[in-house]
């Protein structure tokens, strides 16, 4: 497909990197010539130095002939305003990362259609919705939801001495009672979808497709806590802070809020009502994280804007044996080494928002021969978990699945059938309608007769 992306900070650059992957042809729109500049000598994309919404040099981007425009800019108008440009012009569909919370109301309904933005995306609400659901299940590094929330990917590292350690794929399945399976292992620096006969390890990081239902007998049947993070501590009242302290307080939780700008402690006050603590004063003191109860926290997550000092808060708190910490860290590499010392839940907006336009991306190329609904990068995007909905024509329908020639790298994860969702067996069957997750390494689907060997 052809994608024009308005906008190259991080959040561009990041799309760029990830549409490029998947094979797309990227046009950059940026006002700066230096950041065009840049960005055409790291990847092979065309550049266009223009604001995003003049109309000659969206003609010259060829915004009237793209399949996807992306605005990405800071500017949340600018960005609305350059979608409505381009569909004016003939862009198929337009996605605006919109930030400003003003935007996040009922008339943003009106505003959309109006302007037939086809999507809006919002960095820091879309973390803050993340970290909500990994902190509703701290034992998880990272839990991804699919089908409508009826399945979970839950993301766990084996412990030494725990439930789990050391056992095979078949032995796990024989010792617990509820269904899920074992998709993906990472072991060092190898990623693998794993059979039956494969013995999961001490630091090993596995992926565990669960009913929601499930989730939580499965995490204490593998011997981790499931207890809900409930006494919370946010370092950073930036957006992010903002939405997820909102959700936590919805959920119940107690926030407590340090930040050290006061006009934004105030602002932050304001916005959730006084029903969170809000502290003036440093993240990076360890006496102010003292007198504040860090030691007494379920969980901590840091929220600055600099990666460094939220890797280093994080450690502190480890240290002080918080049982959940989060961190905020934009880049990748920090984000690796900071993995590989112990800390061993990160986040990026940027990272979530691209996986999401991709997702987006493989959903309109359904028009052109894919059949893939949504996908998901598992495993710093060494592996997928993509969604298909099973069609009439499809040929294997009611044959048992353990018949199926299924390709190496391939597992059928899931099924939901009327809105029930199980995890399939051998003895299984697909239908025509069912919704079907299937995960793999090495080897874009696009069908689901692409998980099959070639006759």
């Amino acid at each position: 497909m052809k994608i024009i992306i308005v906008g190259g900070g991080k959040v561009g650059k990041t799309i760029i990197e990830s549409m490029l992957k998947e094979k797309h042809e990227i046009v950059l729109i940026d006002n700066n010539p230096k950041v065009v500049g840049n960005v055409t000598d790291l990847y092979d994309v065309m550049g266009v130095c223009a604001n995003g919404t003049e109309y000659e040099k969206l003609l010259e981007a060829g915004a009237d002939k793209t399949d996807l425009f992306i605005a990405v800019t800071g500017s949340d108008e600018l960005n609305m305003l350059s979608c409505f440009a381009a569909k004016k012009m003939g862009a198929s569909h337009t996605v605006a990362r919109v930030r400003n919370s003003e935007y996040n109301t009922a008339s943003w309904g009106f505003m959309k259609e109006q302007l037939e933005i086809s999507m809006a995306v919002n960095p820091e609400k879309l973390a803050a919705e993340a970290i909500y659901d990994t902190l509703k299940l701290p034992s998880a590094t990272k839990v991804e939801t699919f089908t409508a929330r009826s399945f979970e990917m839950l993301e766990i590292t084996v412990k030494k001495g725990s439930a789990i350690d050391g056992l095979t794929l078949i032995d796990l399945r024989k010792k617990f009672h509820e269904k899920f399976l074992v998709c993906v292992v990472q072991r060092g620096e190898e990623v693998f979808i794993p059979n039956g006969t494969f013995k999961v390890l001490n630091s090993d990081k596995i992926g565990v497709m669960v009913t929601n239902s499930d989730a939580h007998a499965v995490l204490k049947n593998f011997g981790y806590a499931t207890r809900e993070a409930k006494n919370i501590m946010l370092i950073g009242a930036g957006k992010t802070s903002l939405y997820l302290a909102d959700m936590l307080i919805k959920g119940r939780s107690s926030v407590k809020i340090i930040e050290k700008d006061p006009e934004k402690c105030e602002e932050i006050c304001e916005k959730l009502s006084s029903k969170a603590t809000v502290v003036s004063g440093d993240g990076m003191s360890q006496e102010i994280l003292l007198e504040e109860g860090i030691e007494g926290l379920d969980a901590l997550v840091a929220l600055t804007n600099r990666d460094e000092e939220n890797i280093l808060i994080s450690f502190y708190a480890l240290s002080k044996h918080v049982s959940k910490v989060i961190a905020k860290v934009n880049r990748n590499e920090l984000s690796g080494i900071a993995e590989k010392l112990g800390l061993e839940t990160t986040f990026s907006p940027k990272n979530i928002v691209a996986d999401i336009l991709v997702r987006y991306a493989r959903a309109i190329s359904n028009s052109i021969g894919s059949k893939v609904e949504t996908l998901y990068s598992l495993f710093g995007g060494n592996a997928e978990a993509l969604e298909f909905n099973v069609e009439p024509d499809f040929e294997y329908t009611e044959t048992p699945l353990k018949k199926l020639e299924i390709k190496p790298d391939v597992l059928l994860a899931g099924i939901t059938r009327e809105n029930i969702a199980f995890i399939p067996g051998g003895d299984d069957v697909i239908h025509s309608g069912d919704k079907v997750i299937v995960i793999a390494k090495g080897e874009r689907l696009c069908n689901l007769s692409d998980i099959l060997k070639h006759k």
